[in-house]
């Protein structure tokens, strides 16, 4: 807040805070760390920003919500019952819920003038017929639920989050957009079947920018990968895809795509084993199309791009039986080409 301030920017009547978002301490960055050094080589490369450990509050039901602002008594005797369970468990967490507790007073002041009711809010706005867009993060396949456990958030940035986040029922839903890029990324640990390495790997990470926006840490990065695409469109019911950093791929010669996986004489296409030994096992089975050797970063239209940029994006239309609408071309907010509806 203070930052948006500082560049000029009005938060009154744009910015609001859900009275029932759980608060994120210092102490669960403490914890965080700490359960992570336990896990010594089976690490499962958290952030160590307390995200976990802040959803294990909420699900044990002791954690802080912003509403307990209000009641600062009543706040200050839950965080040090929380500072002293957590202590239970480390005895030698380096938290002083002292300061946190001066800190938050202070965060109280300023945050609370912009805290209400945003389930109320939302609806309220649909039902009054205002547009409504809901930008999701991270990605399907780290859904606590349905990703690559455990290799995966603490939360559901899937479909369902929407439902449980944000309180808007999904009958109200018009149009659901998967953002996918032209090729995949991860940051940290976890089986990943389409990974790419060496020379290679290195050139798109370095083209792409691909480091993480948290951490900064390199993501690495593989090819397409259509049983993770078209099972995320499964689960999401995705009307549109946003096809982005299509031009990271302009100077490979050849693009694969994952096309299937392969295990023990099953073969994957739309769904994803449950299991991690059986997901690092697979078998990838590949499609190879020519690449189009050409910067596309200035094309502002369907017809601009190279033919064999429109039969990649084609390709990926035909393995996920949903319409490419938009296409990303480059860094810039304005580096979108708009894919022609097709006909019926």
């Amino acid at each position: 807040m203070a930052e948006l301030e500082s560049k000029g920017v009005e938060l009154g009547g744009r910015l609001l805070v859900s009275d029932r978002a759980h608060l994120l301490f210092d102490l669960h960055k403490e914890v965080d760390g700490a359960r992570e050094a336990e896990l010594a080589g089976n690490k499962i490369g958290t952030t160590k920003r307390g995200i976990g450990p802040a959803y294990a509050s909420k699900a044990t039901r002791n954690g802080l919500r912003v509403c307990d602002l209000r009641d600062w008594e009543s706040f200050t005797k839950k965080l040090r019952t929380l500072a002293a369970d957590a202590k239970a468990r480390f005895p030698d967490l380096p938290y002083d819920e002292e300061r946190d507790i001066a800190d938050y007073k202070s965060y109280a002041e300023k945050l609370l003038p912009f805290v209400t009711d945003t389930i109320e809010y939302v609806n309220n706005a649909y039902d009054s017929g205002r547009r409504i867009l809901i930008e999701g993060a991270n990605a399907t396949m780290l859904d606590v639920d349905f990703g690559t456990y455990p290799f995966v958030t603490s939360s559901n940035p899937s479909i369902g989050g929407i439902v449980t986040g944000l309180g808007l029922a999904p009958g109200k839903f018009d149009a659901i957009i998967g953002v996918a890029k032209a090729y995949t990324t991860r940051v940290g640990a976890g089986p990943y079947p389409t990974e790419i390495f060496g020379d290679l790997g290195e050139k798109i990470r370095e083209i792409g920018r691909e480091y993480g926006t948290t951490t900064g840490r390199p993501r690495r990065v593989g090819w397409l990968d259509m049983v993770a695409l078209n099972y995320a469109t499964k689960l999401n019911g995705f009307t549109h895809l946003n096809l982005t950093k299509l031009d990271v791929l302009s100077e490979l010669k050849e693009i694969k795509v994952a096309v299937a996986y392969k295990h023990a004489g099953k073969r994957y296409t739309s769904s994803m084993p449950p299991d991690i030994p059986t997901l690092e096992a697979v078998e990838v089975e590949y499609e190879t199309l020519p690449g189009w050797g050409t910067d596309i970063s200035n094309v502002r239209t369907w017809e601009g791009l190279p033919a064999a940029a429109r039969a990649y994006v084609e390709r990926v239309e035909q393995l996920a039986g949903v319409e490419v609408r938009w296409i990303g071309v480059g860094p810039g907010r304005d580096a979108v080409v708009t894919k022609p509806v097709r006909k019926a």
